[in-house]
């Protein structure tokens, strides 16, 4: 083992806060992040980019407080492990949880060890042993476009009072109980749920107290870039489908199944909604996350056996990998088009 990923491990048994293990830190979607990224952000985190130095937010930053994945939320660094490097971006002693793992970096002819955040799978930036001798040598070099900061007053209010000890004579903000968003309930979440032609399905969604956004488009299926007529004939292997973008306070992902999706459409019909027939017209929900895939599956349970269905409930469950964008005129298309063909209604 070489010295620097000696002291890495070393560091990373050291002892810090408990951490919140109870709490799910999801990555959102690439296509999400798109959309809640800056253009920097997004090159940092997702394509292992490089900000300049002296030129970011945190180089210089002496406020005491704590810095999180700005994609999951999870916790990273504190400002206690924090050290002037000289280096121009932001650089620490340790990790203040087990939420940073290495990936050796043969980039530029060299071997480096790169730090990426375990749940958010977010670039950070990398690690060296020239730090502080007398604070265990390491020297995490972070990019800023990775972190977000929360000051110390504010961790209780964020959901991150087990950190709150580090910083004892900082009096803590109590949480707004009106108007509180913690760094384990994001503001939106999104689900890509399919249940037969999109054009019904998207306009029934869309009208959901706390949905935000819909999209009509392809998954499920293994033609890259598919268009209409690819997935007509069940030729791609995708599905019709929608695209929700929701806010989780309004609206929990369990609701959004239970008392939308599984009301909206037949799922005990294989491959078929009304007329439509083809696996493209497949009841199905692609979950992004583990916390989707237990949810989607309890409720499929509930729903099977309630009683409302004669038939066996048959709706997949499965992992989401890419989305496609229908073509425009797949858009709201009972909005440009109010007497257009449509299968789906809300069932009592």
């Amino acid at each position: 083992m070489t010295p620097i990923l000696l002291l890495l491990t070393l560091a990373q048994t050291a002892a810090h806060p408990k951490s919140e293990d109870h709490v799910n830190f999801v990555k959102p979607p690439r296509e999400q992040l798109q959309k809640q990224l800056t253009a920097e952000q997004f090159h940092v985190t997702q394509e292992a980019g490089t900000e300049p130095p002296f030129r970011n937010a945190f180089w210089d930053q002496h406020e005491p407080g704590v810095y999180l994945d700005v994609v999951s939320g999870e916790p990273l660094f504190s400002s206690t492990d924090k050290f002037e490097s000289g280096t121009g971006w932001p650089s620490f002693v340790k990790p203040i949880a087990p939420n940073v793992v290495e990936k050796k970096d043969f980039a530029f002819g060299m071997l480096r060890v790169e730090v990426r955040s375990k749940q958010g799978d977010s670039h950070l930036g990398h690690v060296f042993d020239d730090g502080p001798r007398d604070r265990g040598g390491l020297r995490y070099c972070i990019n800023s476009a990775s972190l977000k900061f929360v000051p110390a007053s504010k961790l209780e209010a964020n959901g991150l009072g087990a950190y709150a000890a580090l910083f004892p004579t900082v009096k803590q903000e109590k949480p707004d109980a009106m108007n509180t968003t913690t760094a384990a309930q994001p503001t939106t979440e999104t689900a890509y749920l399919a249940g037969g032609c999109f054009w019904g399905m998207e306009d029934l969604l869309r009208k959901i107290p706390g949905v935000l956004e819909t999209e009509a488009g392809y998954t499920g299926g293994w033609l890259e870039n598919p268009k209409y007529d690819d997935t007509h004939d069940s030729k791609s292997g995708h599905a019709e489908a929608v695209k929700v973008v929701f806010d989780p306070r309004k609206l929990t992902y369990a609701e959004l199944l239970e008392k939308w999706f599984f009301r909206m459409h037949d799922p005990t019909t294989l491959n078929r909604q009304g007329n439509d027939v083809g696996t493209q017209y497949r009841s199905a929900i692609f979950f992004t996350s583990e916390a989707q895939k237990t949810t989607a599956a309890e409720v499929k349970t509930k729903v099977d056996a309630s009683g409302k269905w004669k038939k066996p409930v048959v709706t997949e469950i499965a992992a989401f990998s890419k989305w496609w964008k229908a073509e425009d005129y797949h858009q709201d298309y009972l909005v440009k088009h109010p007497n257009g063909y449509t299968c789906h209604y809300l069932r009592d």
